[in-house]
C-alpha cells in the first residue's frame, strides 16, 4: 500500500486522565470494524454511514487498506490499529530470540505500510495475550516484551499513541510505557462491571482508561437485550471516568482466525447492512443527575508568590457551579501578599507564620462550603476536578474524598528524575474504592467530619498532617473514597538536591506520627494496612501476588502490590547521567527518611536493624519441556485431574501437582488453524522420562 496522506500533527491527544481530539477534551467512542471478508464492504460508503452514528473512530485489528484509510480520513473518523504478530505463541525465553527478532521486524515492516496516514491516531501493540502465555514465558517477561514493542513502535511513529489492548485474565501485563490504558471487558452484570471500571483508574495510574471492547450478542441476548446491555456499558464507563469507549462490534459480518463467525453477533448491524436496535447507542448514554454541593477550595502558602498565581488561575473556569476560592497567606515575606492582593474572585486569609495545620483549619474557618477541598500552591487544578469530586461524595458513603495528582512533563533533568523517584505523595487504597489515605496536594472532607474530628492538629508544621488527619477520620468511624478522575496537576521538586530535603523532613514529620500513631509503624516506617499507589501504571513485579485460580484459569486473573512501581524516566531525560541521580535518589531516599525519623524520635537503634531477606525461591528438580498433539489446554487439565494430578494452589506459577511433580500447560496458537498443547514438567530426573510418557498419552486423549 502507498501510503500519499501524512500528517505530522498528534489527532489523538492525552490531558491528563482524558483523551483530546484536534486540542479538544472529549469522551472518545469507537466502533470495532471489521475484519470482513475481502471484497464484502464498500469502505466509503459503511464509514459514512460509522460517522453520520455519531462514533469519533473505529478501531481495526489487521493491517488497514489505503481504501478504508483515505474513507475514514474523509468522513472525520479516527483510526486505531492492531498490530499483527503471533503473541498466541510462546514470543520470548524458550519461543527463541530469532522468533522475537523477526516480529519486531514484522511490527516495523506493518508501521511502513500505515503509521504515518493521517487517519492513523493510534496503534494497539497486541491483543489479550492468555495468561497460560504469560505463564510460560514468565509475567515479567511477558511485560518486558510488550513494553520493547512499544518502545519500538514510538521511536518508528512517535506522533502515535500506543497501548496494549488488555483483559481481566491477564490484567498484570499493564506496561508502563504506554500513552493510556485499554482494556476489553465483557461483564454481562452492570454492578460488576461498574466496580472493574473503579479498579481500572489504579491499574492505569495516572494516564486515561480506554474500554477497547465491550459488547453483547444478540444471539444470546437478543437484540433489545443487547441493545440494554450496551447502553448501560456506555453509560457506566462515563460516570465512572473513564476516558473512552469502544462498541464491539459494527458488524455482524467478522472474520475470525479467516473464517466467517455465524455463532455470534455482536454487530450493531446485521450481516446484510440492516440496523438492529443497539445502532443508536450513542444517544442512551445518560446524562449526570447527582448533587452537587457548594464547595470550598482552600489553598496555603507560605513564600510561594513563584507558585501561586498559576495555581489561583487555574480555579478560574471550573466546570463546576458552586465554589468559592480562599487562600490562607501563612506569614510570607517574599511578596505573596501583594501578589494576592491583585488577585480577583479570591478570599484571602492573612495569618502569623504557624506552619501548615494551623493555615488549614484557619481555611476552614472561613469556608462557606458543605465540602472542604484542599491543594498546594504547587498544584494546578483540571476544570473538571470538583465534578467528579461530588460525583465521589453522591454515592453517600464517604466523609473525605480524593484523587491522583499527576505531576506535569519535567521542565529539566533533575525534575524528572524526582518524578520517577520514590517518596512522591501517594493515595493508600484498601480496595478500589476506599482509602487508607488521601495526600494533603488534593483531599477533600466534608464539613461535619473536619469539625467532628477537631480539624488538623498544629504539631504538624509542614508535612504529616495530611496522614494524621485521615488516621483520625478513620478512626472515628468515617470512611474515605477515591474518584480516579479527579485530579490535579502537581508538580515536583525542581532540584534533586531540594527532593532529598524533602524526604528528610517526610521523615521528620513522620517522627511525629510515631508518637500520636505508635501502632502505625514497625522496625522499617509505617505499616499501612492498604497498597501504595504513586501514579505508575500498576503491573506485575518482583513481589507481587497474582490470583491465577486453579490450574491458572481464574476469569478474573487480579493482582495486589504492596508499594507499586515508580514511573518511568521521561524519554526526553533517559541519559547516563539522570540514570545515575535516579540511581542515587533511589538508594537515597529510605535512608534519609529513616534516619530522620529516628533522630527526631530518639530511635536511633531502629535505623540499623537488617531487614529480612527475601525467601529463596523453591529449588526444583529436573525440567522438560515437549509438545502434545492436543488442541486445547482446559482439556488436557480435566484430563490429567481425573488422573489423580492436583490443582496447585491460587498464586502459583505452576498449574497441577502429583506426588512432588508439578507441570504447567501452555496452548499454542501457530496461525492457519494449528494449535498445539505444551508442557513444562518439574520433577525429579529419575522420574521424568517416565511421566512425560505418561502425561502425553493422558493429553492425546484430547485431540
Amino acid at each position: 500500500m502507498s501510503i500519499v496522506l501524512r500528517e505530522e500533527t498528534q489527532r489523538l491527544g492525552v490531558d491528563g486522565k482524558f483523551f483530546t481530539i484536534d486540542g479538544e477534551r472529549c469522551f472518545l467512542r469507537l466502533v470495532s470494524y471489521g475484519p470482513f471478508p475481502d471484497g464484502a464492504i464498500d469502505h466509503c460508503e459503511e464509514l459514512k454511514r460509522v460517522a453520520a452514528s455519531g462514533w469519533d473512530g473505529i478501531r481495526v485489528y489487521d493491517a488497514p487498506s489505503e481504501e478504508l484509510l483515505d474513507a475514514a480520513l474523509e468522513y472525520g473518523l479516527i483510526v486505531l490499529v492492531g498490530l499483527s504478530w503471533e503473541w498466541e505463541r510462546v514470543f520470548l525465553g524458550s519461543g527463541g530470540s530469532g522468533f522475537w527478532e523477526n516480529t519486531k521486524r514484522e511490527v516495523l515492516d506493518q508501521l511502513a505500510q500505515w503509521g504515518g496516514h493521517a487517519a492513523v491516531a493510534g496503534c494497539f501493540v497486541a491483543n489479550e495475550i492468555r495468561s497460560d502465555i504469560a505463564r510460560w514465558v514468565g509475567v515479567e517477561q511477558a511485560r518486558a516484551g510488550i513494553e520493547e514493542i512499544i518502545e519500538l513502535v514510538k521511536v518508528a511513529e512517535p506522533r502515535l499513541l500506543v497501548a496494549y489492548a488488555s483483559y481481566p485474565s491477564s490484567e498484570y501485563l499493564e506496561p508502563r510505557n504506554a500513552d493510556f490504558t485499554a482494556m476489553n471487558i465483557y461483564l454481562e452484570d452492570e454492578g460488576a462491571y461498574r466496580g472493574y471500571l473503579k479498579r481500572l483508574h489504579h491499574i492505569a495510574g495516572d494516564r486515561p482508561v480506554l474500554v477497547s471492547e465491550f459488547g453483547g450478542d444478540s444471539l444470546s441476548l437478543g437484540e433489545e437485550g443487547q441493545r440494554e446491555i450496551l447502553a448501560w456499558g456506555l453509560s457506566g464507563a462515563q460516570h465512572e471516568g473513564m476516558a473512552g469507549w469502544t462498541c464491539f462490534s459494527w458488524s455482524d459480518l467478522w472474520l475470525n482466525g479467516g473464517a466467517l463467525v455465524e455463532d455470534w453477533a455482536f454487530g450493531l448491524v446485521r450481516a446484510k447492512g440492516e440496523e438492529k436496535p443497539a445502532y443508536s447507542v450513542l444517544e442512551a448514554a445518560s446524562a449526570f443527575d447527582f448533587p452537587m454541593p457548594m464547595v470550598s477550595v482552600i489553598i496555603c502558602v507560605y513564600n510561594g508568590v513563584g507558585r501561586i498565581g498559576a495555581a489561583i488561575a487555574s480555579l478560574e473556569n471550573l466546570n463546576y457551579p458552586k465554589y468559592e476560592v480562599i487562600v490562607v497567606d501563612d506569614g510570607s515575606t517574599d511578596g505573596t501578599r501583594e501578589l494576592l492582593a491583585e488577585c480577583d474572585g479570591v478570599r484571602v486569609v492573612e495569618a502569623a507564620h504557624g506552619g501548615l495545620s494551623v493555615a488549614r483549619n484557619l481555611g476552614a474557618e472561613a469556608a462557606r462550603g458543605e465540602i472542604l477541598s484542599y491543594i498546594d500552591d504547587d498544584c494546578e487544578v483540571d476544570a473538571d476536578y470538583l465534578f467528579w469530586l461530588a460525583k465521589g461524595y453522591s454515592r453517600g458513603e464517604w466523609a473525605a474524598c480524593g484523587g491522583p495528582n499527576i505531576p506535569p512533563p519535567p521542565m529539566g533533568e533533575d525534575e524528572a528524575v524526582v518524578i520517577s523517584a520514590p517518596g512522591a505523595p501517594s493515595h493508600v487504597m484498601i480496595d478500589d474504592v476506599e482509602a487508607e489515605h488521601i495526600p494533603g496536594c488534593h483531599l477533600s472532607v466534608s464539613r461535619a467530619a473536619f469539625d467532628a474530628i477537631g480539624g488538623f492538629r498544629a504539631q504538624y508544621r509542614t508535612a504529616g498532617d495530611d496522614v494524621d488527619f485521615c488516621w483520625r477520620l478513620r478512626a472515628a468511624g468515617f470512611k474515605i473514597g477515591f474518584h480516579g478522575a479527579s485530579f490535579v496537576w502537581h508538580r515536583r521538586r525542581t532540584t534533586v538536591g531540594r527532593y532529598l530535603k524533602q524526604q528528610w523532613g517526610y521523615g521528620r514529620a513522620e517522627a511525629l506520627l510515631i508518637k500520636d500513631h505508635p501502632e502505625k509503624f514497625g522496625a522499617h516506617g509505617i505499616r499501612w494496612e492498604g497498597s501504595v499507589y504513586v501514579g505508575a501504571a500498576s503491573g506485575v513485579t518482583d513481589g507481587t501476588v497474582i490470583y491465577h485460580g486453579p490450574s491458572g484459569g481464574a476469569a478474573y486473573q487480579m493482582f495486589w502490590a504492596r508499594v507499586m512501581p515508580s514511573r518511568l524516566l521521561d524519554r526526553r531525560f533517559r541519559d547516563i547521567r539522570a540514570r545515575l541521580k535516579l540511581g542515587l535518589a533511589e538508594v537515597m531516599q529510605p535512608w534519609l527518611r529513616a534516619a530522620a525519623r529516628m533522630h527526631y524520635a530518639g530511635q536511633w537503634g531502629r535505623l540499623f536493624r537488617r531487614f529480612s531477606g527475601k525467601t529463596k525461591k523453591e529449588k526444583e528438580g529436573g525440567v522438560r519441556e515437549f509438545y502434545v498433539d492436543a488442541k486445547r489446554r482446559a482439556k488436557c487439565v480435566e484430563l490429567l485431574r481425573n488422573e489423580g494430578w492436583l490443582d496447585c494452589g491460587d498464586y502459583e506459577g505452576w498449574d497441577l501437582e502429583r506426588a512432588g511433580s508439578r507441570l504447567l500447560v501452555v496452548e499454542e496458537w501457530w496461525g492457519e488453524g494449528k494449535s498445539f498443547c505444551r508442557i513444562r514438567l518439574s520433577s525429579e530426573l529419575k522420574h521424568a522420562f517416565t511421566l512425560e510418557r505418561e502425561v502425553q498419552a493422558i493429553c492425546l486423549r484430547g485431540r
